[in-house]
């Protein structure tokens, strides 16, 4: 299983970086030949689902994740957002987490586990720094735009 952990401050104050961290189609705006949707629920709930739909010509694939838990920052409290990856080829969790910071701004991570269907544990260095590029670019957009 490749692992990766993100960590971005950001002068933002919690609610409105968990908005723009949940704002779950902009996801999709920085990972290439991908579109992201909800396609159950509105996202904001336990047990919806986001879908991201990757193809590149005949290639297709969707890799469904249902939020399994999603609880909004408030005082004294982080906002942490669960999403298990159901799909084939993909499967594994993330979770987008949003913590106060003592300048007024927040810390946004982002922990994922995914495996490919597949792709031999070898592979996992390389799915992992993949997606700490990836991802990091998605985070990075999500929290300057």
């Amino acid at each position: 299983m490749a692992r990766f952990v993100l960590i971005r401050r950001t002068p933002l104050p919690p609610a409105e970086c968990w908005e723009r961290l949940t704002a779950w189609p902009r996801h999709g705006d920085r990972v290439p030949f991908t579109r992201v949707s909800v396609v159950r629920g509105t996202g904001r709930e336990a047990g919806g689902v986001v879908l991201a739909r990757t193809a590149l010509g005949p290639l297709r694939f969707d890799d469904p994740m249902e939020i399994a838990e999603l609880v909004a920052p408030g005082p004294g409290r982080d906002g942490r957002c669960l999403l298990v990856k159901r799909g084939d080829p993909v499967h594994g969790r993330a979770e987008l987490r949003v913590r106060a910071a003592a300048d007024g701004g927040s810390a946004a991570l982002w922990t994922e586990e995914l495996t490919v269907v597949g792709l031999p544990r070898l592979f996992d260095p390389a799915l992992a720094q993949a997606g700490r590029l990836v991802f990091g670019r998605v985070l990075d957009h999500l929290l300057t735009a």
